[in-house]
């Protein structure tokens, strides 16, 4: 066999993630109206966050303290935080959608099992001209840039020559999408954990509390911190009231 081509292609290089926040919660203040009315009770709140106004409505079903107690919802949802009644923070969902992140990335966050996920799938999506996304501290440093590029490079040129050698292999299949997918899914085994992917996320108020806490720490991985501080700044924007105790801080290294 002779030597395979040199590969001329631009390697094209993702160094930070995207966020989107593309839902969030409503509520039916009719309904509420109806309910408080059937059981002859009167409640105001003065949120008009859906994610805030249910936590409020479900921990104030749990005592039946509707008009009682804690007038705001800052200091109710405050309080709930703070002797840690998380449940009623499950009643609030948001769904984001993340774009410029790895695959390394999206096996680390898959490991939030309260989250739900629907990612890009190599089986039927061509890999071919896919971005990568390079470590900070690997695009920092020109020697460690020029290996990290050569080994992504070498990947990528194996998944090309891996496609082209399956799909002649499987010409006895006749549905076309079938074989390419069939060639994919055999050829995406040398991508590396650096490919570019996207993945769209949903998750309710305590399990992007926990996600945070976990994530947003210094001990976290690069990049999923990065994700993490972006969806806090997102949230704190959408919601004050159940995240805005926490703090963003500098770490050592200025991120």
């Amino acid at each position: 066999m002779g030597t395979a081509p040199a590969d001329t292609r631009e390697l094209k290089i993702v160094r930070d993630p995207k966020v989107y926040l593309v839902g969030r919660q409503v509520v039916d203040d009719e309904t509420i109206a109806r309910f408080l009315a059937d059981e002859d009770l009167t409640w105001q709140t003065d949120t008009e966050v859906g994610a805030e106004k249910l936590a409020e409505i479900a921990g104030r079903v749990c005592y039946m303290s509707y008009g009682k107690g804690r007038k705001t919802n800052a200091e109710f949802v405050g309080h709930i935080i703070e002797v840690g009644h998380g449940s009623v923070l499950e009643h609030g969902v948001w769904s984001f959608l993340f774009t410029g992140v790895s695959r390394s990335f999206t096996h680390e966050l898959i490991r939030h099992r309260h989250f739900s996920y629907s990612q890009l799938s190599q089986r039927y999506v061509d890999e071919s001209d896919s971005d990568y996304v390079e470590p900070d501290v690997i695009a920092n440093d020109p020697a460690l840039h020029a290996i990290w590029c050569e080994s992504v490079n070498a990947a990528r040129a194996g998944y090309d020559r891996l496609v082209a050698g399956l799909e002649a292999k499987f010409t006895d299949v006749p549905e076309k999408t079938l074989r390419r997918k069939m060639a994919r899914q055999a050829a995406r085994s040398v991508l590396p954990n650096a490919t570019e992917t996207k993945i769209f996320v949903t998750a309710n108020g305590r399990a992007l509390r926990h996600f945070i806490e976990l994530r947003g720490s210094e001990h976290a991985d690069v990049e999923i911190r990065k994700v993490a501080v972006a969806m806090l700044k997102i949230l704190q924007q959408e919601s004050p009231n159940i995240f805005g105790d926490y703090t963003l801080r500098p770490l050592a290294d200025g991120t």
